[in-house]
C-alpha cells in the first residue's frame, strides 16, 4: 500500500504521518502546496522523512491557482453568502488535483488528507479525488473512530509527538485556527467560536496579518488603476503583470488601507453553522474594479443572467464541486460573457473603503448622447417610451379592470 498525503508539516498531519504508517504498515509519501501561504516550507522533506515519510514534494502552483481558479471565479464575482470571497474554497481543488497527479507518478493507490470530519475541507478534497481519480482510496482519518480514540484533542497528540520524537511547534492551547493563501487568510475556531467576540479591539488585533484595521490605515487616500482583459485584470498602475504578481501587489495596496476584511456566520456543506474572519484585500479590490469595467461594457440582460447564477456557481466552489460538470457549464457561460469586459477602472483606497473614481473602454456600452438629460440629439426617441410603457401596463390594466387590482 502506497499512501499520498496531502501534508503541511503542522501537528495534525505531522500526526498522521507515523500513524498511517503504523495503522497500516504503508509507504507513506508527503506532499505540500505552495498557494501562496507565505508559510515557511523549507525544511519540510526532511522533517516528514523524519517522522516516517519515505518521499516529499512541495510543488510551486502560485501562478497556476491564480491563473486557473482565482481569476476565474473573479469573473463570475464569485461570493458566498453575500461576504465570503472563497479564498479557502478555491485552493483545495488545486491542491487535490496536484496530489492526484502525484499519486499517478508514484503509483500510489491511496490518498489522505487532515482535514475533520465537521468542516468543509474534507468535502472539497475528497470530491475532488472522485471527479479526477475514482480508482484512488481516500483515507480521511479524523472520521475514523480509531483515530479519534487515540487522539481526542491536542493534549493527546503533542503528548504522541514527544513520545515519538516528532518535530512539531504547537502548544495545548491555540486560540485560534488560521489557513493562508494568495487570495486570503481565515481564522476560525478557538475564541473565534463564539459569535459576539470581537477581534478587532487594541487586545485582539493583533490576529490580523493582512490588513491593518481601518481605524489605523492613513489619512490620505491612495489611487490605483486597473486594465481588465476580456475580465481579467492584466495591469496595476500601468506595469503588467502576471495573475499572482497582481495579487500579490493589491494584497499590499488593500490591507495597507485597511480593506477586505469580513467577520461572518456562514452555513457549511455539512449543514452546522460557523464563524469565520477573513482578510481578502486583494480580491476584494480585484472584484470591485472588475464589477466597474462590467458594469461600463456588458449587455444589461447577460449581465443581469450571469448575476443570477453566480450564488449557485459560488455554493458550487464552496461545497466541492469545482470539478463537477454543472460548475464547467456554468464557467463556459460565464468565460463568454466576458468578451468584452476590457477597459480600465480608477479606484480610490480609504480606510476600509474602495471607492470608484472612473472607468472606461472601447467597448463602452456607455452613450453619453443617449443618457445625457440636456436635450442632445441621438438616435433614442423619447416618444418611443409611450408604446413601451403602455405594452408592459397591458396586464396590469387588464387585472385592474376585471379582478380589481391592488387596494389603494
Amino acid at each position: 500500500m502506497k499512501i499520498v498525503l496531502a501534508y503541511s508539516g503542522g501537528l495534525d498531519t505531522s500526526v498522521i504521518v507515523k500513524w498511517l504508517k503504523e495503522t497500516y504498515g504503508a509507504e507513506i509519501i508527503t506532499f505540500a502546496a505552495d498557494v501562496g501561504q507565505e508559510e515557511e516550507l523549507k525544511g519540510l522533506s526532511a522533517k516528514a522523512r523524519k517522522t516516517g515519510a519515505s518521499k516529499h514534494y512541495t510543488l510551486n502552483l502560485v501562478e497556476e491557482f491564480a491563473r486557473e481558479y482565482i481569476y476565474p471565479m473573479i469573473r463570475a464575482n464569485a461570493i458566498y453568502e453575500g461576504q465570503y470571497y472563497l479564498g479557502t474554497s478555491i485552493a483545495r481543488p488545486l491542491i487535490a488535483k496536484a496530489q492526484v497527479e502525484i499519486a499517478r507518478k508514484e503509483n500510489a493507490d491511496t490518498v489522505a488528507h487532515g482535514s475533520t470530519g465537521k468542516g468543509n475541507d474534507q468535502c472539497r478534497f475528497e470530491l475532488s479525488y472522485m471527479a479526477l481519480a475514482p480508482d484512488l482510496g481516500i483515507i480521511a482519518p479524523w472520521k475514523m473512530d480509531n483515530y479519534r480514540e487515540a487522539f481526542p484533542g491536542r493534549t493527546e497528540m503533542i503528548d504522541y509527538c514527544r513520545e515519538h520524537k516528532i518535530p512539531v511547534e504547537a502548544s495545548a492551547s491555540k486560540p485560534y485556527s488560521m489557513d493562508r493563501n494568495l487570495l486570503h487568510i481565515s481564522y476560525e475556531a478557538g475564541i473565534l467560536e463564539d459569535p459576539w467576540f470581537d477581534p478587532t479591539t487594541d487586545e485582539n488585533k493583533a490576529m490580523f496579518k493582512l490588513s491593518v484595521s481601518p481605524e489605523d490605515a492613513p489619512d490620505k487616500a491612495e489611487y490605483v488603476e486597473l486594465d481588465f482583459e476580456k475580465g481579467d485584470c492584466v495591469r496595476v498602475n500601468g506595469r503588467k503583470m502576471t495573475p499572482g504578481k497582481v495579487l500579490k501587489t493589491l494584497n499590499a495596496l488593500g490591507g495597507k488601507h485597511g480593506v477586505g476584511r469580513v467577520d461572518i456566520v456562514e452555513n457549511r456543506f455539512v449543514g452546522m453553522k460557523s464563524r469565520g474572519v477573513y482578510e481578502t484585500p486583494g480580491d476584494t479590490i480585484l472584484m470591485h474594479g472588475h464589477r466597474q469595467v462590467e458594469a461600463l461594457t456588458m449587455d444589461c440582460d447577460l449581465m443581469h443572467l450571469r448575476d443570477e447564477l453566480m450564488p449557485r456557481y459560488a455554493k458550487l466552489i464552496y461545497n466541492g464541486f469545482w470539478f463537477a460538470p454543472e460548475r464547467e457549464a456554468l464557467q463556459a457561460l460565464i468565460d463568454e460573457s466576458q468578451k468584452f469586459v476590457t477597459g480600465k477602472v480608477r479606484l480610490k483606497l480609504y480606510k476600509g473603503n474602495v471607492i470608484t473614481c472612473g472607468s472606461k473602454s472601447k467597448y463602452s456600452l456607455y452613450d453619453e448622447n443617449i443618457a445625457s438629460m440636456e436635450g442632445v440629439q441621438s438616435w433614442y426617441n423619447q416618444s418611443d417610451a409611450t408604446g413601451f410603457i403602455r405594452l408592459n401596463g397591458l396586464r396590469l390594466r387588464a387585472r385592474a379592470m376585471s379582478q380589481g387590482g391592488p387596494k389603494v
